[in-house]
């Protein structure tokens, strides 16, 4: 048998170098820092601080704290009714199993809060100076719209562990230090650290990756996040896909043999990688049936009325029309204008049913951990604005059973009806096709310019223009857009920093 491991309670904190934030020192610095205007990032961080749940959590719950104090709205609940960030959340970059064993890397933390609606910036050790930090770190705690996460090894405090996130709460700047909201509040308390040596904790490198850490800027986003869609990177499939926007897509434009749409679309449909549709993931509302009720709130009405008139543009565009003849030009059906079984509500309704359980169980479990048992459509009151349709599942996982409500996106059936019938009713879920639709639409318009036949060139950039879409639809594609765009920019320029997460980025 393995021997027991002694508990802990707490750790005594080294100082020097640190001055506990509760110590006659670290008030007086407070003080001074509070009057001199560097200390105003505190108090939203503080209204919202939480203790890591996991010991290798500290990159999620530092994620989450600032998220929070932001005041950026997750669009989909935490518990009950309430929407909030909390760590369980945080996991379309990585598999939350996952990270509790092995810790995060800072690539994967900044690809979480891109995910999450938040603009980021990060910056490596070897990519700036300690200057640069100073300046950064001023700029953010003299405000409170942007906050900094640090990543940094502990051992340049002589602090036990190794790589760890933590924000920063505030600066001095008589005294050249910063003070670290230590998310392991189980085993450090908040304290002030010199920022020289705050430089050289970072300056060092995870040896998982190879990379040295840094911090990273988080901010709120001046544009709307999606409603109905959102780039996931959670299985490595953005690599392929980034890999083919970037290398492969410029040498199959200049083929010369394309010389009409069609044609072009149907290269492409035939190139793309195999896991291409699962980069963009579209969104729904789920809740435990016993939240539910037998109508949807007013805000719940709100948000799916968005999402179906978000898609219904989708399906308005001329794109969208001939990317559904292309991808079922082959494929014999009895109704070409109906979704195929492939995409059928039935297969849609089970797999989202076992990712909604999992998501309210925590995302600690595998999602192939669970078996959808049932799934029935029932119509719901709308607030008085008559009828939706919502999901209902029935999920299993290791013997235990939970209901599941998705509010999905579709036009209200005459009646409700389960498991094989569901296919038969007249339904508007996000599809293969509209998929497909939306990621030719994100895509920068640059893409296009070696397609080399000018006419085609010109036909195909008004196909894929945002000027004339809908304000609603306008908005969404210009979000996957910007979250496109940084997972190309982590393809060229490496700051999504391993396919392993780093078992030492831990408290």
């Amino acid at each position: 048998m393995a021997a027991a491991v002694a508990s802990l309670y707490r750790r005594v904190l080294p100082s020097p170098p640190a001055v506990d934030f509760a110590s006659p020192e670290g008030k007086r610095l407070f003080a001074e820092a509070l009057a001199a205007g560097t200390m105003e990032g505190f108090f939203p961080l503080v209204s919202v601080f939480q203790t890591q749940s996991e010991p290798a959590f500290c990159g999620l719950a530092s994620l989450a704290v600032v998220l929070n104090a932001l005041a950026i709205d997750p669009g989909r609940r935490w518990k009950g009714p309430w929407r909030w960030f909390d760590e369980s959340m945080l996991d379309c970059c990585e598999p939350l199993d996952k990270v509790k064993a092995e810790g995060i890397t800072f690539g994967k933390v900044a690809c979480l809060a891109h995910c999450s609606g938040a603009d980021v910036e990060s910056f490596r050790a070897n990519r700036v100076t300690i200057h640069d930090l100073r300046r950064h770190l001023i700029r953010c705690v003299s405000s409170q719209d942007c906050h900094l996460i640090a990543s940094y090894h502990r051992k340049a405090f002589q602090q036990t562990g190794t790589g760890h996130f933590s924000p920063i709460g505030g600066y001095h700047a008589g005294q050249d230090m910063a003070l670290i909201l230590d998310v392991a509040r189980f085993k450090y308390p908040p304290h002030w650290v010199p920022l020289q040596l705050l430089w050289e904790a970072m300056n060092t490198t995870d040896d998982s990756t190879g990379l040295l850490r840094g911090f990273m800027l988080i901010s709120r986003q001046t544009a709307a996040p999606s409603s109905l869609y959102t780039v996931s990177c959670r299985d490595e499939n953005w690599k392929s896909m980034a890999k083919y926007c970037v290398e492969d897509l410029p040498n199959l434009l200049k083929a010369e043999n394309l010389d009409n749409v069609p044609a072009l679309l149907s290269r492409l449909i035939e190139s793309l990688p195999a896991d291409a549709e699962s980069l963009i993931k579209w969104v729904v509302e789920v809740r435990r049936k016993e939240e539910g009720g037998p109508s949807l709130s007013k805000e719940e009405k709100e948000r799916l009325f968005l999402k179906e008139n978000v898609l219904q543009q989708v399906r308005d565009t001329r794109l969208f029309a001939i990317v559904h003849d292309q991808q079922y030009a082959n494929k014999p059906c009895c109704n070409c204008s109906s979704p195929s079984e492939e995409d059928s509500l039935t297969r849609i309704a089970a797999v989202v049913c076992c990712q909604g359980a999992a998501m309210l169980s925590g995302n600690l479990v595998p999602r192939d951990a669970f078996c959808c048992k049932e799934t029935c459509m029932k119509c719901v009151q709308a607030n008085g604005d008559g009828l939706k349709t919502v999901i209902s599942g029935s999920v299993v996982s290791e013997g235990s059973e939970q209901g599941v409500d998705m509010l999905l996106p579709m036009s209200s059936p005459g009646a409700s009806s389960c498991n094989s019938n569901l296919k038969n009713n007249v339904i508007k879920y996000p599809s293969s096709v509209d998929v497909l639709t939306v990621l030719l639409l994100a895509l920068h318009p640059n893409t296009w310019l070696g397609i080399t036949d000018e006419k085609l060139k010109a036909e195909f950039q008004t196909l894929i223009s945002t000027d004339s879409l809908p304000d609603d639809l306008k908005r969404e594609i210009l979000h996957l857009r910007r979250q496109l765009y940084y997972l190309k920019a982590c393809k060229e320029e490496g700051c999504e920093d391993a396919e392993q997460p780093s078992p030492k980025q831990q408290s």
